[in-house]
Protein backbone atom coordinates (compact mmCIF):
# COMPACT_ATOMS: atom_id res chain seq x y z
CA UNK A 1 0.00 0.00 0.00
CA UNK A 2 2.43 2.52 -1.22
CA UNK A 3 4.85 1.86 1.26
CA UNK A 4 7.41 3.42 -0.31
CA UNK A 5 6.45 6.92 -1.32
CA UNK A 6 6.36 9.86 0.68
CA UNK A 7 4.66 9.77 4.70
CA UNK A 8 2.30 12.57 3.66
CA UNK A 9 0.52 13.84 0.66
CA UNK A 10 -2.50 16.68 0.07
CA UNK A 11 -5.29 15.90 -1.98
CA UNK A 12 -7.66 18.44 -3.82
CA UNK A 13 -11.22 18.28 -4.26
CA UNK A 14 -12.91 19.95 -7.02
CA UNK A 15 -16.23 20.12 -6.28
CA UNK A 16 -18.62 21.69 -8.54
CA UNK A 17 -20.50 25.18 -6.76
CA UNK A 18 -24.16 24.26 -5.98
CA UNK A 19 -26.80 25.39 -8.38
CA UNK A 20 -30.65 25.01 -8.24
CA UNK A 21 -31.00 23.96 -4.88
CA UNK A 22 -31.12 24.75 -1.53
CA UNK A 23 -27.56 24.55 0.90
CA UNK A 24 -27.91 23.89 4.75
CA UNK A 25 -26.06 26.23 6.52
CA UNK A 26 -24.60 25.16 10.38
CA UNK A 27 -22.51 27.58 13.15
CA UNK A 28 -18.53 26.65 12.04
CA UNK A 29 -19.42 25.22 8.37
CA UNK A 30 -16.19 25.56 6.62
CA UNK A 31 -15.56 23.46 3.27
CA UNK A 32 -13.46 20.41 3.20
CA UNK A 33 -11.35 20.91 -0.16
CA UNK A 34 -7.96 18.81 0.93
CA UNK A 35 -6.56 16.03 3.22
CA UNK A 36 -3.68 14.60 4.63
CA UNK A 37 -2.06 11.39 4.11
CA UNK A 38 -2.05 8.95 6.97
CA UNK A 39 0.14 6.10 6.87
CA UNK A 40 -1.07 2.24 7.46
CA UNK A 41 0.61 -0.36 9.26
CA UNK A 42 -0.27 -4.08 8.16
CA UNK A 43 -0.81 -5.75 11.48
CA UNK A 44 -2.80 -9.42 11.28
CA UNK A 45 -3.22 -11.38 8.29
CA UNK A 46 -5.87 -14.35 7.60
CA UNK A 47 -6.19 -16.80 4.65
CA UNK A 48 -4.55 -16.26 1.20
CA UNK A 49 -5.09 -13.48 -1.80
CA UNK A 50 -7.14 -14.20 -4.34
CA UNK A 51 -5.56 -12.81 -7.90
CA UNK A 52 -3.12 -10.99 -5.71
CA UNK A 53 -6.20 -9.36 -3.63
CA UNK A 54 -6.43 -9.34 -0.01
CA UNK A 55 -9.55 -8.05 1.52
CA UNK A 56 -8.83 -5.02 4.10
CA UNK A 57 -10.34 -3.62 7.41
CA UNK A 58 -8.78 -0.65 9.45
CA UNK A 59 -9.16 0.64 13.02
CA UNK A 60 -8.95 4.20 13.09
CA UNK A 61 -10.75 7.64 12.71
CA UNK A 62 -12.20 7.01 9.30
CA UNK A 63 -11.18 10.72 8.22
CA UNK A 64 -7.65 9.21 8.55
CA UNK A 65 -8.48 6.02 7.20
CA UNK A 66 -10.27 7.44 3.82
CA UNK A 67 -7.45 9.52 3.72
CA UNK A 68 -4.87 6.97 3.61
CA UNK A 69 -7.07 4.62 1.08
CA UNK A 70 -7.12 7.92 -1.43
CA UNK A 71 -3.91 6.63 -3.22
CA UNK A 72 -4.85 3.91 -3.61
CA UNK A 73 -8.34 3.50 -4.53
CA UNK A 74 -10.06 6.90 -5.66
CA UNK A 75 -12.58 6.47 -8.11
CA UNK A 76 -12.71 2.58 -7.32
CA UNK A 77 -15.35 1.33 -4.63
CA UNK A 78 -18.55 0.37 -6.49
CA UNK A 79 -20.66 0.34 -3.48
CA UNK A 80 -20.36 2.07 -0.12
CA UNK A 81 -22.64 1.87 2.92
CA UNK A 82 -22.84 4.05 5.55
CA UNK A 83 -24.23 3.45 8.97
CA UNK A 84 -23.08 6.59 11.10
CA UNK A 85 -24.26 7.43 14.25
CA UNK A 86 -27.64 9.16 14.02
CA UNK A 87 -27.35 11.95 16.83
CA UNK A 88 -29.80 9.82 18.85
CA UNK A 89 -28.15 11.36 22.40
CA UNK A 90 -27.89 8.15 23.07
CA UNK A 91 -25.29 6.14 24.65
CA UNK A 92 -24.47 2.44 23.17
CA UNK A 93 -23.86 -0.49 25.47
CA UNK A 94 -22.48 -4.03 25.07
CA UNK A 95 -23.19 -6.54 27.55
CA UNK A 96 -19.84 -8.10 28.90
CA UNK A 97 -20.81 -10.86 31.15
CA UNK A 98 -18.35 -14.11 32.25
CA UNK A 99 -18.45 -16.92 30.37
CA UNK A 100 -20.35 -19.83 31.72
CA UNK A 101 -21.06 -17.83 34.71
CA UNK A 102 -22.69 -18.54 37.91
CA UNK A 103 -26.02 -16.04 37.70
CA UNK A 104 -25.98 -12.77 36.73
CA UNK A 105 -24.89 -10.55 39.03
CA UNK A 106 -23.00 -7.78 39.52
CA UNK A 107 -19.45 -9.20 39.70
CA UNK A 108 -20.08 -12.08 36.53
CA UNK A 109 -21.28 -9.17 34.39
CA UNK A 110 -21.56 -5.33 33.28
CA UNK A 111 -22.39 -2.85 30.35
CA UNK A 112 -19.67 -2.00 28.26
CA UNK A 113 -20.29 1.50 26.34
CA UNK A 114 -19.15 0.97 22.80
CA UNK A 115 -19.50 4.65 21.80
CA UNK A 116 -21.97 7.87 23.17
CA UNK A 117 -24.02 9.36 20.23
CA UNK A 118 -24.24 12.76 21.48
CA UNK A 119 -23.26 16.05 19.85
CA UNK A 120 -22.57 19.15 20.54
CA UNK A 121 -23.67 22.24 18.63
CA UNK A 122 -23.93 21.62 14.96
CA UNK A 123 -20.40 19.41 15.33
CA UNK A 124 -22.27 16.40 13.71
CA UNK A 125 -23.43 17.89 10.59
CA UNK A 126 -19.23 18.67 10.10
CA UNK A 127 -18.85 15.05 11.18
CA UNK A 128 -20.71 13.72 8.46
CA UNK A 129 -20.38 15.99 5.62
CA UNK A 130 -16.39 16.05 5.74
CA UNK A 131 -16.51 12.02 5.41
CA UNK A 132 -18.95 12.32 2.71
CA UNK A 133 -16.61 14.35 0.81
CA UNK A 134 -14.14 11.53 1.04
CA UNK A 135 -16.54 9.31 0.09
CA UNK A 136 -17.36 10.90 -2.81
CA UNK A 137 -13.61 10.70 -4.19
CA UNK A 138 -13.32 6.86 -3.22
CA UNK A 139 -16.80 5.91 -5.47
CA UNK A 140 -16.46 4.85 -8.79
CA UNK A 141 -17.99 6.88 -11.83
CA UNK A 142 -20.59 4.39 -11.77
CA UNK A 143 -20.77 3.52 -7.68
CA UNK A 144 -23.72 4.31 -5.76
CA UNK A 145 -23.22 5.10 -2.05
CA UNK A 146 -26.41 4.10 0.87
CA UNK A 147 -26.31 6.15 3.70
CA UNK A 148 -28.47 4.43 6.39
CA UNK A 149 -30.50 7.29 8.82
CA UNK A 150 -33.77 7.40 11.17
CA UNK A 151 -35.59 10.30 11.73
CA UNK A 152 -33.17 12.49 14.62
CA UNK A 153 -31.04 14.19 11.66
CA UNK A 154 -32.00 12.90 8.23
CA UNK A 155 -33.47 15.75 7.05
CA UNK A 156 -30.15 17.57 7.39
CA UNK A 157 -28.41 14.41 5.91
CA UNK A 158 -30.71 14.64 2.56
CA UNK A 159 -29.23 18.28 2.27
CA UNK A 160 -25.42 17.80 2.67
CA UNK A 161 -25.94 14.47 0.69
CA UNK A 162 -27.11 17.08 -2.47
CA UNK A 163 -24.46 19.32 -1.73
CA UNK A 164 -22.16 16.64 -2.16
CA UNK A 165 -23.16 14.35 -5.25
CA UNK A 166 -26.16 16.23 -6.53
CA UNK A 167 -29.69 16.62 -6.44
CA UNK A 168 -29.79 13.84 -9.26
CA UNK A 169 -33.76 12.63 -9.91
CA UNK A 170 -34.96 15.82 -8.07
CA UNK A 171 -33.91 17.97 -11.18
CA UNK A 172 -33.96 15.25 -13.58
CA UNK A 173 -33.63 10.98 -14.26
CA UNK A 174 -30.36 11.63 -15.97
CA UNK A 175 -28.58 14.10 -13.77
CA UNK A 176 -26.24 12.66 -10.69
CA UNK A 177 -26.82 12.44 -7.37
CA UNK A 178 -30.23 11.46 -5.21
CA UNK A 179 -31.76 8.76 -6.63
CA UNK A 180 -34.29 7.13 -3.81
CA UNK A 181 -35.72 7.31 -0.92
CA UNK A 182 -36.20 3.93 0.60
CA UNK A 183 -38.19 3.45 3.76
CA UNK A 184 -37.30 0.44 5.97
CA UNK A 185 -40.25 -0.83 7.81
CA UNK A 186 -40.04 -3.09 11.11
CA UNK A 187 -42.31 -3.75 14.21
CA UNK A 188 -41.06 -4.93 17.55
CA UNK A 189 -40.33 -2.75 20.78
CA UNK A 190 -41.81 -0.62 23.14
CA UNK A 191 -44.90 1.48 22.37
CA UNK A 192 -44.97 4.93 23.58
CA UNK A 193 -48.13 6.21 24.98
CA UNK A 194 -48.53 10.07 23.82
CA UNK A 195 -47.15 9.68 20.28
CA UNK A 196 -46.79 7.29 17.19
CA UNK A 197 -44.59 4.24 17.29
CA UNK A 198 -41.28 5.29 15.40
CA UNK A 199 -41.18 1.82 13.45
CA UNK A 200 -38.59 2.62 9.96
CA UNK A 201 -35.25 3.89 8.88
CA UNK A 202 -34.12 6.24 5.50
CA UNK A 203 -31.98 4.57 3.18
CA UNK A 204 -30.20 7.72 0.87
CA UNK A 205 -29.55 5.88 -2.37
CA UNK A 206 -27.18 8.43 -4.23
CA UNK A 207 -24.69 7.50 -7.50
CA UNK A 208 -21.33 9.49 -8.20
CA UNK A 209 -22.60 10.24 -11.80
CA UNK A 210 -25.34 10.11 -14.47
CA UNK A 211 -24.52 6.07 -14.93
CA UNK A 212 -25.02 3.59 -12.14
CA UNK A 213 -25.29 0.23 -11.78
CA UNK A 214 -27.88 -1.60 -10.98
CA UNK A 215 -29.41 -5.40 -10.86
CA UNK A 216 -33.04 -5.42 -10.09
CA UNK A 217 -34.29 -7.89 -7.41
CA UNK A 218 -37.43 -9.39 -7.41
CA UNK A 219 -39.58 -9.99 -4.56
CA UNK A 220 -41.46 -13.65 -4.25
CA UNK A 221 -45.52 -12.79 -4.15
CA UNK A 222 -47.48 -14.73 -1.81
CA UNK A 223 -49.49 -17.52 -2.46
CA UNK A 224 -52.76 -16.08 -2.48
CA UNK A 225 -51.25 -13.61 -5.01
CA UNK A 226 -49.97 -15.93 -7.39
CA UNK A 227 -53.40 -18.05 -7.61
CA UNK A 228 -55.13 -14.68 -8.63
CA UNK A 229 -52.61 -14.85 -11.04
CA UNK A 230 -52.53 -17.69 -12.56
CA UNK A 231 -56.50 -17.38 -12.88
CA UNK A 232 -56.47 -13.76 -14.45
CA UNK A 233 -53.45 -14.15 -16.43
CA UNK A 234 -52.85 -17.14 -18.93
CA UNK A 235 -50.45 -18.50 -20.93
CA UNK A 236 -46.35 -17.38 -21.09
CA UNK A 237 -47.72 -14.51 -18.49
CA UNK A 238 -48.74 -16.52 -16.05
CA UNK A 239 -45.01 -18.12 -15.74
CA UNK A 240 -43.54 -14.61 -15.69
CA UNK A 241 -45.82 -13.71 -13.00
CA UNK A 242 -44.33 -16.08 -10.55
CA UNK A 243 -41.26 -14.72 -10.75
CA UNK A 244 -41.87 -12.27 -8.42
CA UNK A 245 -42.76 -8.09 -8.24
CA UNK A 246 -39.28 -5.98 -8.66
CA UNK A 247 -38.36 -4.56 -5.01
CA UNK A 248 -40.23 -0.85 -4.92
CA UNK A 249 -38.54 1.95 -2.40
CA UNK A 250 -41.02 0.85 1.00
CA UNK A 251 -39.04 -2.76 2.52
CA UNK A 252 -41.28 -4.58 4.99
CA UNK A 253 -39.83 -7.82 4.10
CA UNK A 254 -36.27 -7.39 5.49
CA UNK A 255 -35.70 -8.47 8.98
CA UNK A 256 -34.66 -6.37 12.00
CA UNK A 257 -32.39 -8.15 14.38
CA UNK A 258 -34.16 -7.84 17.59
CA UNK A 259 -34.70 -11.36 19.25
CA UNK A 260 -32.09 -12.78 21.61
CA UNK A 261 -32.23 -15.99 20.02
CA UNK A 262 -30.99 -15.08 16.43
CA UNK A 263 -28.31 -16.81 15.02
CA UNK A 264 -27.26 -13.81 13.49
CA UNK A 265 -26.79 -11.77 16.70
CA UNK A 266 -23.62 -10.60 18.03
CA UNK A 267 -24.70 -8.88 20.96
CA UNK A 268 -23.46 -5.67 19.22
CA UNK A 269 -25.10 -2.42 19.99
CA UNK A 270 -26.80 -0.97 16.18
CA UNK A 271 -25.79 -4.60 14.50
CA UNK A 272 -27.81 -4.61 10.69
CA UNK A 273 -29.36 -8.19 9.13
CA UNK A 274 -27.58 -9.34 6.39
CA UNK A 275 -30.61 -9.56 4.68
CA UNK A 276 -30.57 -6.02 4.30
CA UNK A 277 -26.81 -5.72 3.65
CA UNK A 278 -27.48 -8.29 1.00
CA UNK A 279 -30.40 -6.76 -0.90
CA UNK A 280 -28.52 -3.63 -1.10
CA UNK A 281 -25.15 -5.49 -2.47
CA UNK A 282 -27.14 -7.66 -4.51
CA UNK A 283 -28.49 -4.19 -6.46
CA UNK A 284 -25.56 -2.48 -6.90
CA UNK A 285 -22.34 -4.63 -7.57
CA UNK A 286 -21.53 -7.78 -9.30
CA UNK A 287 -19.09 -10.29 -8.30
CA UNK A 288 -15.58 -9.23 -7.96
CA UNK A 289 -16.96 -5.50 -7.34
CA UNK A 290 -15.68 -3.22 -4.12
CA UNK A 291 -17.83 -2.84 -1.22
CA UNK A 292 -17.02 -0.33 1.72
CA UNK A 293 -18.20 0.45 5.06
CA UNK A 294 -16.21 2.78 7.48
CA UNK A 295 -18.81 2.46 10.57
CA UNK A 296 -18.47 -0.90 9.91
CA UNK A 297 -19.63 -2.09 13.21
CA UNK A 298 -20.37 -5.73 13.45
CA UNK A 299 -19.21 -6.23 9.94
CA UNK A 300 -22.62 -7.26 8.16
CA UNK A 301 -21.74 -5.47 5.13
CA UNK A 302 -18.01 -7.23 5.15
CA UNK A 303 -19.45 -10.66 6.16
CA UNK A 304 -22.20 -10.20 3.07
CA UNK A 305 -19.76 -8.73 1.11
CA UNK A 306 -17.61 -12.06 1.46
CA UNK A 307 -20.25 -14.43 1.44
CA UNK A 308 -21.72 -12.97 -2.24
CA UNK A 309 -18.39 -12.77 -3.72
CA UNK A 310 -17.78 -9.23 -3.73
CA UNK A 311 -13.93 -7.67 -2.48
CA UNK A 312 -14.37 -5.41 1.00
CA UNK A 313 -13.12 -2.37 2.46
CA UNK A 314 -13.64 -1.90 5.96
CA UNK A 315 -13.04 0.73 8.79
CA UNK A 316 -14.15 1.55 12.60
CA UNK A 317 -12.16 3.73 15.38
CA UNK A 318 -13.77 1.53 17.88
CA UNK A 319 -11.40 -1.93 18.74
CA UNK A 320 -14.08 -3.93 19.94
CA UNK A 321 -15.89 -3.41 16.42
CA UNK A 322 -12.33 -4.54 14.79
CA UNK A 323 -12.13 -7.45 16.66
CA UNK A 324 -15.74 -8.53 16.36
CA UNK A 325 -15.53 -8.09 12.61
CA UNK A 326 -12.46 -9.75 12.41
CA UNK A 327 -13.48 -13.11 14.40
CA UNK A 328 -16.58 -13.22 11.77
CA UNK A 329 -14.85 -12.60 8.77
CA UNK A 330 -11.97 -15.36 9.97
CA UNK A 331 -14.82 -17.76 10.72
CA UNK A 332 -16.62 -17.11 6.99
CA UNK A 333 -12.63 -17.43 5.59
CA UNK A 334 -11.79 -20.64 7.59
CA UNK A 335 -15.81 -21.96 6.27
CA UNK A 336 -17.37 -22.24 9.92
CA UNK A 337 -19.52 -19.64 9.49
CA UNK A 338 -23.29 -20.54 10.82
CA UNK A 339 -26.60 -18.61 10.43
CA UNK A 340 -27.51 -15.98 7.95
CA UNK A 341 -27.09 -16.43 4.19
CA UNK A 342 -25.02 -18.89 2.26
CA UNK A 343 -21.32 -18.32 1.16
CA UNK A 344 -21.40 -18.12 -3.02
CA UNK A 345 -17.96 -21.52 -3.18
CA UNK A 346 -18.85 -20.99 -6.75
CA UNK A 347 -16.80 -17.66 -6.72
CA UNK A 348 -13.44 -17.13 -6.52
CA UNK A 349 -13.47 -13.98 -4.64
CA UNK A 350 -14.98 -15.78 -1.62
CA UNK A 351 -12.31 -17.59 -1.24
CA UNK A 352 -10.14 -14.40 -0.68
CA UNK A 353 -8.57 -13.77 2.81
CA UNK A 354 -8.47 -10.46 4.41
CA UNK A 355 -5.46 -7.78 6.32
CA UNK A 356 -6.06 -5.78 9.29
CA UNK A 357 -4.41 -2.78 9.44
CA UNK A 358 -4.02 0.36 12.17
CA UNK A 359 -3.83 3.69 10.79
CA UNK A 360 -1.73 6.52 11.86
CA UNK A 361 -0.49 4.01 15.19
CA UNK A 362 -4.30 4.29 16.14
CA UNK A 363 -3.55 2.02 19.59
CA UNK A 364 -3.78 4.12 22.36
CA UNK A 365 -7.73 3.87 23.23
CA UNK A 366 -9.91 1.08 23.24
CA UNK A 367 -13.32 2.75 22.99
CA UNK A 368 -13.07 6.15 22.95
CA UNK A 369 -16.18 6.54 25.48
CA UNK A 370 -13.55 6.27 28.45
CA UNK A 371 -10.81 8.09 26.44
CA UNK A 372 -10.91 11.43 28.43
CA UNK A 373 -11.08 9.52 31.54
CA UNK A 374 -7.94 7.79 30.63
CA UNK A 375 -6.16 10.73 29.62
CA UNK A 376 -6.91 12.55 32.76
CA UNK A 377 -5.49 9.53 34.92
CA UNK A 378 -2.71 9.46 32.88
CA UNK A 379 -1.52 12.91 32.65
CA UNK A 380 -2.29 13.48 36.21
CA UNK A 381 -4.54 16.38 35.98
CA UNK A 382 -5.65 18.40 38.69
CA UNK A 383 -9.69 18.73 38.67
CA UNK A 384 -11.04 22.18 38.20
CA UNK A 385 -15.06 22.98 38.88
CA UNK A 386 -17.39 21.51 36.89
CA UNK A 387 -18.50 24.28 35.14
CA UNK A 388 -15.56 24.96 33.43
CA UNK A 389 -14.77 24.31 29.86
CA UNK A 390 -11.79 23.01 30.76
CA UNK A 391 -10.86 19.19 31.77
CA UNK A 392 -8.04 20.03 34.38
CA UNK A 393 -5.19 21.74 35.15
CA UNK A 394 -1.47 20.46 34.48
CA UNK A 395 1.45 22.58 35.79
CA UNK A 396 0.56 26.01 35.01
CA UNK A 397 -1.66 25.21 31.89
CA UNK A 398 -5.49 24.65 31.79
CA UNK A 399 -6.01 21.62 29.85
CA UNK A 400 -8.30 20.87 27.17
CA UNK A 401 -9.33 17.60 25.72
CA UNK A 402 -10.03 17.63 22.41
CA UNK A 403 -12.92 15.04 20.36
CA UNK A 404 -10.74 12.07 20.20
CA UNK A 405 -12.80 9.85 17.44
CA UNK A 406 -11.94 12.18 15.01
CA UNK A 407 -8.95 14.94 13.97
CA UNK A 408 -9.20 18.39 15.81
CA UNK A 409 -9.92 21.22 13.86
CA UNK A 410 -10.85 25.31 13.93
CA UNK A 411 -14.21 24.24 14.56
CA UNK A 412 -13.32 22.50 18.28
CA UNK A 413 -11.94 25.88 19.43
CA UNK A 414 -15.57 27.71 19.62
CA UNK A 415 -16.12 26.24 22.77
CA UNK A 416 -12.71 27.06 24.25
CA UNK A 417 -13.16 30.54 22.86
CA UNK A 418 -16.05 30.94 24.20
CA UNK A 419 -14.97 29.70 28.19
CA UNK A 420 -11.80 31.77 28.67
CA UNK A 421 -12.48 34.28 31.38
CA UNK A 422 -11.99 37.91 29.81
CA UNK A 423 -12.27 39.69 32.87
CA UNK A 424 -9.58 38.04 34.42
CA UNK A 425 -7.73 38.66 31.50
CA UNK A 426 -8.06 42.32 31.57
CA UNK A 427 -7.40 42.14 35.56
CA UNK A 428 -3.93 40.46 34.96
CA UNK A 429 -3.19 42.55 31.93
CA UNK A 430 -4.02 46.14 33.60
CA UNK A 431 -1.40 44.67 36.59
CA UNK A 432 1.39 42.92 34.06
CA UNK A 433 1.11 44.12 31.05
CA UNK A 434 4.07 42.38 29.38
CA UNK A 435 2.98 38.51 31.31
CA UNK A 436 1.03 35.42 29.49
CA UNK A 437 -2.14 36.20 30.94
CA UNK A 438 -3.48 32.34 30.14
CA UNK A 439 -1.40 29.26 29.14
CA UNK A 440 -3.92 26.58 27.22
CA UNK A 441 -2.94 23.17 26.77
CA UNK A 442 -5.19 21.71 23.39
CA UNK A 443 -4.55 17.48 23.90
CA UNK A 444 -5.47 15.95 20.63
CA UNK A 445 -5.84 12.57 18.89
CA UNK A 446 -4.44 14.25 15.46
CA UNK A 447 -5.17 17.93 14.61
CA UNK A 448 -5.21 20.24 11.48
CA UNK A 449 -1.46 21.86 11.62
CA UNK A 450 -2.74 25.24 12.50
CA UNK A 451 -5.45 24.90 15.33
CA UNK A 452 -2.60 26.48 17.83
CA UNK A 453 -1.92 29.41 16.21
CA UNK A 454 -5.39 30.08 15.21
CA UNK A 455 -6.22 30.10 18.86
CA UNK A 456 -3.80 32.74 19.65
CA UNK A 457 -5.65 34.66 16.91
CA UNK A 458 -8.77 34.24 18.02
CA UNK A 459 -8.25 35.53 21.17
CA UNK A 460 -6.21 38.79 20.27
CA UNK A 461 -5.00 41.04 22.18
CA UNK A 462 -5.18 39.03 25.00
CA UNK A 463 -1.43 37.55 25.11
CA UNK A 464 -1.99 33.84 25.68
CA UNK A 465 0.46 30.66 25.15
CA UNK A 466 -0.96 27.11 23.56
CA UNK A 467 1.02 24.29 23.77
CA UNK A 468 -0.64 21.48 21.57
CA UNK A 469 -0.08 17.66 22.77
CA UNK A 470 -0.61 14.96 19.72
CA UNK A 471 -1.31 11.91 21.74
CA UNK A 472 -0.51 10.27 18.41
CA UNK A 473 3.01 11.90 18.40
CA UNK A 474 3.23 12.07 22.00
CA UNK A 475 1.71 8.79 23.64
CA UNK A 476 5.11 7.07 24.27
CA UNK A 477 5.76 8.61 27.27
CA UNK A 478 1.90 7.69 28.28
CA UNK A 479 0.13 5.06 29.75
CA UNK A 480 -3.56 4.44 29.27
CA UNK A 481 -4.32 1.71 30.99
CA UNK A 482 -3.56 -1.19 33.13
CA UNK A 483 -1.91 -3.99 30.98
CA UNK A 484 -2.79 -7.98 30.69
CA UNK A 485 -0.42 -10.49 31.45
CA UNK A 486 0.02 -14.39 30.23
CA UNK A 487 2.01 -17.10 30.68
CA UNK A 488 3.07 -19.37 27.70
CA UNK A 489 4.75 -23.19 28.16
CA UNK A 490 5.33 -26.02 25.53
CA UNK A 491 4.90 -29.58 27.29
CA UNK A 492 4.56 -32.75 25.54
CA UNK A 493 4.63 -31.49 22.28
CA UNK A 494 1.70 -28.72 22.97
CA UNK A 495 1.68 -25.25 23.37
CA UNK A 496 -0.19 -24.46 26.86
CA UNK A 497 -1.49 -21.38 28.19
CA UNK A 498 -1.13 -21.52 31.89
CA UNK A 499 -2.83 -18.65 32.56
CA UNK A 500 -3.99 -15.12 31.39
CA UNK A 501 -4.59 -12.00 33.57
CA UNK A 502 -6.70 -9.32 32.02
CA UNK A 503 -6.38 -6.51 34.88
CA UNK A 504 -8.41 -3.60 32.94
CA UNK A 505 -11.51 -6.52 32.68
CA UNK A 506 -10.91 -8.02 35.99
CA UNK A 507 -11.13 -4.57 37.25
CA UNK A 508 -14.41 -3.85 35.72
CA UNK A 509 -15.41 -6.99 37.01
CA UNK A 510 -14.61 -6.18 40.83
CA UNK A 511 -12.23 -9.10 40.78
CA UNK A 512 -9.31 -10.38 41.95
CA UNK A 513 -7.55 -12.77 39.57
CA UNK A 514 -8.20 -15.55 42.58
CA UNK A 515 -12.02 -15.03 42.82
CA UNK A 516 -11.92 -16.73 38.97
CA UNK A 517 -12.81 -20.34 38.32
CA UNK A 518 -11.36 -20.99 35.23
CA UNK A 519 -9.27 -18.03 33.24
CA UNK A 520 -10.63 -19.23 29.86
CA UNK A 521 -14.49 -17.56 31.31
CA UNK A 522 -12.04 -14.03 30.24
CA UNK A 523 -11.11 -15.26 26.86
CA UNK A 524 -13.21 -14.40 23.89
CA UNK A 525 -10.33 -15.79 21.19
CA UNK A 526 -6.97 -17.11 20.94
CA UNK A 527 -5.26 -16.91 17.69
CA UNK A 528 -1.93 -18.99 17.29
CA UNK A 529 0.73 -18.04 14.54
CA UNK A 530 2.91 -20.89 14.55
CA UNK A 531 6.12 -19.62 12.57
CA UNK A 532 5.89 -15.61 13.06
CA UNK A 533 7.85 -13.25 11.19
CA UNK A 534 8.06 -10.53 13.64
CA UNK A 535 6.22 -8.00 11.88
CA UNK A 536 2.40 -9.22 10.51
CA UNK A 537 0.38 -11.93 12.72
CA UNK A 538 -0.67 -14.56 10.56
CA UNK A 539 -2.71 -16.74 12.55
CA UNK A 540 -2.60 -20.64 11.74
CA UNK A 541 -4.97 -21.63 14.47
CA UNK A 542 -7.85 -19.59 15.70
CA UNK A 543 -9.42 -20.39 18.98
CA UNK A 544 -13.05 -18.65 18.93
CA UNK A 545 -15.83 -21.03 20.55
CA UNK A 546 -19.40 -19.36 20.30
CA UNK A 547 -21.23 -18.13 23.24
CA UNK A 548 -20.41 -19.61 26.56
CA UNK A 549 -17.99 -22.13 25.16
CA UNK A 550 -14.22 -21.77 26.57
CA UNK A 551 -11.05 -21.88 24.64
CA UNK A 552 -9.28 -24.68 24.68
CA UNK A 553 -5.88 -23.12 26.20
CA UNK A 554 -3.63 -26.35 25.06
CA UNK A 555 -2.49 -26.63 21.12
CA UNK A 556 -0.67 -29.81 19.62
CA UNK A 557 2.74 -28.08 18.27
CA UNK A 558 3.15 -29.02 14.11
CA UNK A 559 6.53 -30.08 13.46
CA UNK A 560 7.77 -27.23 11.19
CA UNK A 561 6.63 -24.63 14.19
CA UNK A 562 9.35 -22.20 15.43
CA UNK A 563 8.68 -18.76 16.47
CA UNK A 564 5.36 -18.95 18.57
CA UNK A 565 3.41 -15.91 18.79
CA UNK A 566 0.03 -15.99 20.55
CA UNK A 567 -2.54 -12.93 20.49
CA UNK A 568 -5.16 -13.48 23.06
CA UNK A 569 -8.33 -11.55 23.30
CA UNK A 570 -10.28 -10.74 26.19
CA UNK A 571 -14.28 -10.46 26.40
CA UNK A 572 -13.68 -6.14 26.08
CA UNK A 573 -11.54 -6.78 22.66
CA UNK A 574 -8.64 -5.96 24.78
CA UNK A 575 -5.43 -8.00 23.72
CA UNK A 576 -2.15 -9.39 25.14
CA UNK A 577 0.14 -10.73 22.67
CA UNK A 578 3.65 -12.28 23.46
CA UNK A 579 5.72 -14.95 22.00
CA UNK A 580 8.15 -18.29 22.61
CA UNK A 581 10.15 -20.43 21.07
CA UNK A 582 9.62 -24.18 19.81
CA UNK A 583 13.12 -26.08 20.68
Amino acid sequence: MADKQEAFETFDFDLEPIRGFPELRWTGKRAFTATQFFPAQRKESYGDPVGGWMNKLFWGDNIQVMSHLLRDFRHSVDLIYLDPPFDSKAEYKKKVRLKIGKADGDQNSFEEKQYNDIWGNDGYLQFIYERLVLCRELLSPTGSIYLHVDWHKSSHIRLILDEVFGAGAALSQSSPGFRNEIIWCYSGGGVPTNELPRKHDNLYWYTKSSEWKFNAVYRAYSEGTLQRGRTAVKGENAKLREDGTPVNDWWSDVKKITSPTDPEKLYYPTQKSEELLERIVQMHTDEGDLVFDCFMGSGTAQAVALKMGRRFLGADINLGAVETTTKRISAIVSRSASGGIAIDDTSTWSKAGFEVYNVNDYDIFRNPVEAKELIKEAMELQPLPTSSVFDGQRDQFLVKIMPVNRIATRQDLNEVISGLDYKKFERMRAEAPSKVVERIMLVCMGHEPDIGPELVKAVKPDNIEVEVVDLIRDKANLHFKRQSDAKLVIKDGHLEIAGFYPLNLLQKLSMDTDAVEDWRQLVETIKVDWNYDGAVLSPELIDAPDKNDLVSGRYPIPDDASTIRVKITDLLSESWEGEIENG
